[in-house]
């Protein structure tokens, strides 16, 4: 790292009382994230232990598994899931509505397994094409609420090809949907962008035709039950930092905008 992003980020950790000799003590903070935004918190990890002197538990899930977890009562000091989910949170009293950000956005995209003929999705029609010749089609299952395969049941619907698909789907409860390409159990797989990356074995042919894709929005929120409050704000604010940003175009992500 260079020595003026490390600055930089001591400088944002400082102004919130997080960096070494700002706290009272180092404090384990539970992070419960979205699937998607996991490999984000991973790959800064070891940068804001070093940085605050706290550690971080992470957990993940789809978004609206987290929903559920947490009304139900399940601890929790940050949660990353999408705002829609962070409203229903702050209504039900989980989540303060005033220690809420926007971190990143992503979209979805196409993968196939590593050294497989990787087909056409640069117009919708070619995407349905490659939808239709495809021999098992993997997606998040809907039920499980995560956002990707709510949104592309509902695209297939758009689409007319509802049925033709969910003949050959590989629905997936959560997790790295990819995965099936490298296992065999798929030849073709739809899931956030930032999720296809993070699987070693599977390849981003690329993104959905603009006129079809779809943004999901990630946002962070301190619980209101949280017992480390002050680090789970750290939290926050060093992933709005240099290092997260960074690190979110490395995994195919962008800055959100609150």
């Amino acid at each position: 790292m260079k020595l003026f992003s490390r600055r930089a980020c001591v400088a944002t950790l400082a102004l919130a009382g997080l960096v070494a000799g700002g706290f009272a003590e180092a404090a384990e903070i539970r992070v419960l994230t979205a699937g998607a935004f996991k490999p984000i918190v991973s790959a800064v990890t070891a940068d804001f232990e070093k940085l605050s002197g706290h550690k971080l538990t992470i957990d993940n899930d789809t978004a609206g598994a987290l929903q559920r977890r947490i009304a139900a009562g399940e601890a929790f000091d940050v949660a990353i899931v999408t705002p829609a989910v962070v409203k229903d949170l702050i209504d039900k009293g989980k989540i303060a509505a005033d220690n809420v950000s926007n971190l990143a956005r992503t979209s979805i995209g196409v993968a196939v397994k590593d050294g497989a003929p990787r087909p056409g999705i640069a117009s919708v029609a070619a995407f349905k094409a490659a939808l239709l010749a495809a021999r098992k089609v993997a997606y998040i299952d809907p039920a499980a609420g995560g956002s990707s395969g709510i949104y592309f049941a509902k695209l297939l619907e758009t689409m007319g090809i509802a049925d033709e698909v969910k003949a050959k789907a590989v629905l997936v409860p959560g997790g790295l949907v990819a995965q099936r390409l490298v296992t065999g159990e798929a030849d073709l797989a739809i899931h956030q962008i930032s999720e296809i990356l993070a699987v070693s074995g599977a390849t981003l042919v690329g993104p959905l035709p603009a006129e079809i894709q779809s943004y999901t929005t990630y946002a962070g929120g301190v619980g209101t039950a949280s017992l480390q409050p002050d680090g789970a704000k750290a939290l926050l604010a060093f992933l709005r930092g240099e290092i997260a940003r960074r690190v979110l175009a490395e995994k195919g992500m962008e800055p959100a905008t609150n």
